[in-house]
């Protein structure tokens, strides 16, 4: 099953500008009501029997149940009869949003993800709709949404043939109003089998990308060019009275300029990763946790590039184009040379040319770091290869040959697959 999401900008009319933002009123209740008494639960029993809190303490029935997605599904229809609003919004609209909060709770043990928060006004920004009917409910450039009626959007482009819509869900941003529709194929698309020109990507602050092949682009300052702006209009917004529609209005205006960075950083890392596609059979990058390179003494400039955001991108984009994509490992990247493997030392940040004591190979210093990527991973492609080949012949004569052979015909009809779904 092949699963894409397309986001378009919605065109709402007035009255549908005061439905979804009712339906994110009445949502953001469901929430923060559910969400409290499963904190309710969880502090009624965070102590022993003897050793309740002296100031407060949290009393429950000791046969009381853990709050679970079913049963305050069940609450929740109960609770229609007491309070008629929860009548206005659809009922499968309500119970995504307890769903939600179940994987939020089931997160924190299985990711190590923070305790959810209660949300406000503001943060609570999208909604979704999990089943459209069986009905028509696409026109041309509009949808058919339950309560919402037709709502018209942007096309920006056409669906994929073979693709359906199974569900849609409105998000509110600085910029308007979009719908994220959720498509589906049945179509089996085999994983990428490793061939073609390997290329190895070193990321860093100085330059963004410097590839295997020698080209290195420079890292544009996404916050630095509208941090000035930016820097105005937050000194401003300490002045403004909380609650107030000046400080709204304000608070709007930020927003939309935090979006115009974020789209622009987005679209430049899609047209930087297609670039790295061109010409590309294989891509290998280091396993870096960049969440460590956010806390240190460049942070800003670390979260400014979105070196994770990118990685996530390249990824995708090499699966949608059948690139092969594969992590290494990133220690001593910029110690090795890259022509002989000798050991040339720590290099300081200042030291941007690599030049071996013993080989006397001489190029950039990030270049280096990304050829000794590629090599790393030309090693880990030929090992799982070598695996899979005695796993299949078992070192019968001509193995090797048949494996390359279907290797390239699965390749080759996998592009077949996605060009055909595009």
């Amino acid at each position: 099953m092949l699963s894409l999401t397309y986001e378009y900008k919605a065109i709402p009319t007035q009255e549908q500008v005061q439905m979804i933002e009712h339906t994110l009123t009445v949502c953001r209740k469901v929430w923060n009501y559910a969400l409290r008494t499963r904190k309710d639960w969880i502090n009624s029993r965070k102590c022993q029997v003897n050793a309740c809190s002296i100031t407060s303490e949290y009393i429950m029935s000791a046969d009381a149940p853990r709050p679970t997605y079913a049963q305050q599904c069940k609450s929740l229809t109960a609770a229609k009869e007491e309070f008629p609003e929860l009548k206005s919004v659809n009922a499968q609209v309500l119970q995504q949003v307890l769903r939600k909060l179940e994987t939020a709770f089931l997160g924190m043990g299985r990711k190590g993800m923070g305790f959810p928060r209660f949300k406000n006004k503001y943060r609570m920004r999208s909604f979704v709709y999990p089943q459209l009917g069986k009905s028509r409910f696409l026109r041309g450039n509009q949808i058919k949404l339950p309560q919402l009626g037709w709502l018209e959007y942007v096309k920006s482009r056409e669906f994929p043939d073979g693709f359906t819509v199974k569900q849609a869900r409105i998000v509110r941003k600085a910029s308007g109003y979009f719908v994220m529709l959720s498509l589906e194929c049945d179509l089996d698309v085999p994983d990428v089998i490793p061939d073609g020109h390997p290329v190895g990507i070193d990321l860093g602050l100085d330059k963004f990308v410097a590839t295997s092949d020698g080209d290195v682009i420079d890292r544009p300052r996404f916050l630095n060019s509208l941090h000035r702006k930016l820097k105005l209009l937050q000194r401003r917004l300490k002045h403004k009275k909380k609650g107030t529609n000046n400080r709204h209005k304000l608070n709007r205006k930020i927003a939309r300029l935090h979006q115009r960075i974020r789209d622009t950083r987005k679209d430049w890392h899609f047209k930087l990763a297609h670039k790295l596609c061109d010409g590309a059979g294989m891509i290998f990058v280091e396993d870096i946790d960049f969440r460590v390179w956010a806390k240190g003494l460049f942070g800003k400039h670390t979260l400014d590039a979105g070196f994770g955001q990118f990685l996530s991108i390249l990824k995708f984009v090499c699966w949608k184009r059948g690139v092969y994509f594969d992590k290494v490992d990133k220690n001593y990247t910029s110690q090795v040379c890259p022509q002989c493997d000798a050991h040339t030392g720590k290099k300081e940040l200042h030291q941007r040319v690599h030049s071996c004591p013993e080989c006397g190979y001489t190029t950039h210093r990030d270049v280096a770091a990304a050829q000794i990527v590629r090599n790393r991973g030309l090693s880990e492609v030929g090992r799982i290869l070598d695996i899979k080949e005695n796993a299949c012949g078992d070192g019968l004569t001509g193995t090797g040959n048949r494996l390359v052979k279907s290797s390239r015909s699965k390749n080759k009809g996998r592009e077949a697959r996605l060009q055909s779904a595009s």
